[in-house]
Formats: structure tokens, C-alpha cells, sequence
């Protein structure tokens, strides 16, 4: 057993909105802590605005309101539970120590994410603001998500047209911390090789959710670029699919297929990503929206060398010589950053697959887990 305690503590975990990345700290949370007592209360990851908002109405009155009545000693929250309503409806979870985990904030999110349309970010960000109040200890997965999160709070409340109480930011500061979601080590895996290339073709994985602010219009860039190139890639698109696949995808799958540089692709079984991972080169980023990147650091964990945009959390997790210049406003300008690196580290693939392993961290609970253990002693 990874961790261990003189006392079996009672604890609440609260996922308002149970995305795949806030599923995985809760796994590794209750694998580390596997001597604690859990209870696990989470609602699906859908109707976004709808979710965020009405958690706390979902569970104060509904029929899991007894488990919340029961006695904790600690309440591990995701920032996507309404707290302050929830602390409000059931007055038995007032009192317990609470620790809320932001894996994101609503002040970096991409302009038009879908789901600005059904209610303003204001009221989105003031429920969020109320939760880091609410909580006794703030938990951050990157600096720029902590960092990006205490500015938007100050702009927020400079909007504010009077009655604004002094030193809120200096709270949210003084209780606010940064600790990665480490990353869960499978039974399966096998040990990583530094020297992975079995043919003439660099496989290239790009694992993330098929949505806009993945950034599906800078990978078609890419691909095209690549394509005109002629460069021994083989492109692996694999990750969660929703109802509506933005269109630049389905073009960049098409124009891959058509010259044949097109391997899986879709949402893969967890066994069949490992492999994947494991077999393959390179790991492709674009995105717009990441606050610490689990897609990315499992498959650099796995021996995959990192492709980046110079921007987001990547800043502090990858070296410069694995981040392409981030030029938004001139997506061809910054196809051709990305593919220009991924050029250069092709010249050399094995040593630079050897200086990943030694000059990439990838965080892990043999090394975060008492970190987690000492602040939730703290309280």
C-alpha cells in the first residue's frame, strides 16, 4: 500500500463535472490513500452551464442529500462544485476542512468555448470565485493556472461597481498552492526504451478531446504542411469524440488517409492507448486550452518525444527545445514553427528520445503523494 495513516479518515470527494482528467486524480487519490474511507459523490460531464451551476441543487435536494448529512474529516472538491450554495443547503458539511482542486479556471478559457452561449462568464466566474473562498486549501495542477486564475479574479472584482470587500485576492493567494495530477503507473506497462524506431516512418500521436480548443485548425495546418513536405510521418488522432466533429478534423483525417500517412484514429480502449503510446515517436500538441496536460505527459512518460506550442502550462513542463513559437493570430506562421521542430528533432530521433527521459519530469505519486499527504494533514 502506497500510503499509510494512524487513523482511518472519513473523506467526501466531490466531482461536479466528472471530466476523464478530474476521474484520474480521483483514481490516484483513492489508490494512494487506498486506507482511507471514501465516499464519492460525482455528476456526469455533460450540459456544462447547466452542470456548474446546479450541482449543488442536484445533490442539497436530491436523494444522496443522507450522504452528505454522514460525519467527514476532510472534503476533497473539484472548483466545479458550487460550494458556498452547497455548504449553504446542507449545513452538516459547514464545518469539515475542505481542499478544492482546480484543474481549470474560468478566467483562461478560449473566447467562444460552446458553452459561453447559454450564460454569461461572470456568473460563471463569481460561482468559482465563491468556491476558492469557501475553501480552506486551494489546489492549482500548473502555475498558469493559478497564476491566470488570481488575475482574472482581480479584473473580475475591479468590475465590480462598489461594495467590494478589500483583500479577497490576498485570501484566495495566501491558501492557494500548485500540485500536478500525478501521473497513475498501469500494471501493463513495460519498461520505456529510449530507442523506439522500428522503421523508416516517425509515428506522431495527437491525444486529446476532439473540440475546438484542442485546436483542430492548427493540426489541419499542420498536416498540410506535412503533407506538402513529404515527411515520413504516420499520424495516430486518437481521444474522446463528441455528437459534432469540428470540421477541420474530419479534413485533417481525410487528407491523411488520402496519402496515406493516416494510422488510428477515434476514441481507443485503454489498453489499446497504452500501446499505442509505447510504439510511439513523437507527441503532437495544439492546443488553446491546457492547464497542466495529461494527454501529453502520459505518452512523454512512455518514451514519446513532446511537440508543444510555446504557451498555456507547457511553458513550465517542457523545455524551450520542445516548444514551437505560439503565433495565434497567423496559423500558417505557426504550422511552420511546429513542423520546422518537429524537423529538427528528427534529424537525431534516439538521442533526443534519451534526452527527454532525462531532462523531461513527469510528475508521479511516488514523488507527489506526500506532498498531498502532508497538506490534507495540515487541516
Amino acid at each position: 500500500m502506497e500510503g499509510s495513516s494512524d487513523k482511518q479518515q472519513r473523506v467526501l470527494l466531490l466531482s461536479a463535472y466528472d471530466a476523464p482528467s478530474h476521474q484520474y486524480l480521483n483514481k490516484g487519490l483513492m489508490r494512494y490513500f487506498a486506507d482511507w474511507q471514501w465516499q464519492c459523490l460525482s455528476l456526469p460531464a455533460r450540459y456544462y452551464s447547466w452542470r456548474v451551476r446546479g450541482n449543488s441543487l442536484s445533490w442539497g435536494f436530491g436523494e444522496q442529500r443522507t450522504l452528505l448529512e454522514q460525519s467527514y474529516d476532510l472534503i476533497i472538491a473539484t472548483s466545479m462544485v458550487d460550494l458556498s450554495s452547497l455548504r449553504g443547503f446542507v449545513p452538516q458539511l459547514a464545518g469539515v476542512p475542505t481542499v478544492v482542486y482546480c484543474h481549470e479556471n474560468p478566467f483562461a478559457y478560449p473566447d467562444n468555448m460552446e458553452h459561453d452561449k447559454h450564460y454569461s462568464p461572470v456568473e460563471r466566474q463569481i460561482t468559482y470565485l465563491y468556491t476558492l473562498l469557501c475553501a480552506d486549501a486551494l489546489v492549482f495542477n500548473s502555475h498558469y493556472n493559478r497564476d491566470t486564475c488570481i488575475e482574472g479574479i482581480a479584473t473580475l472584482l475591479k468590475k465590480m461597481p462598489d461594495a467590494v470587500p478589500p483583500g479577497l485576492v490576498d485570501q484566495i493567494e495566501k491558501k492557494a498552492m500548485v500540485l500536478p495530477v500525478p501521473l497513475i503507473a498501469t500494471d501493463s506497462e513495460t519498461e520505456i526504451k529510449t530507442d523506439k524506431k522500428t522503421t523508416d516512418v516517425v509515428e506522431v500521436v495527437w491525444n486529446h478531446r476532439w473540440e475546438y480548443d484542442k485546436g483542430p485548425q492548427q493540426l489541419l495546418e499542420i498536416v498540410r504542411r506535412v503533407i506538402d513536405k513529404q515527411l515520413p510521418l504516420r499520424f495516430h488522432l486518437v481521444g474522446q469524440q463528441f455528437r459534432t466533429v469540428p470540421e477541420a478534423l474530419t479534413t485533417a483525417l481525410a487528407l491523411l488517409k488520402e496519402h496515406n500517412k493516416l494510422g488510428q484514429h477515434g476514441y481507443l480502449p485503454e489498453a489499446d492507448y497504452r500501446n499505442l503510446l509505447q510504439r510511439s515517436d513523437m507527441v503532437l500538441s495544439t492546443a488553446l486550452h491546457e492547464f497542466q496536460g495529461l494527454a501529453v505527459m502520459e505518452a512523454v512518460a512512455c518514451g514519446c518525444v513532446p511537440v508543444v506550442p510555446d504557451r498555456l502550462a507547457y511553458q513550465e513542463y517542457y523545455p524551450q527545445q520542445f516548444r514551437y513559437c505560439s503565433t495565434l493570430d497567423n496559423l500558417v506562421a505557426e504550422s511552420e514553427a511546429a513542423v520546422n521542430l518537429i524537423e529538427s528533432l528528427l534529424e537525431n530521433l534516439a538521442d533526443t528520445q534519451s534526452r527527454v527521459v532525462k531532462e523531461v519530469t513527469t510528475p508521479e505519486w511516488s514523488t507527489t503523494g506526500e506532498r498531498y499527504r502532508e497538506l490534507f494533514a495540515n487541516l
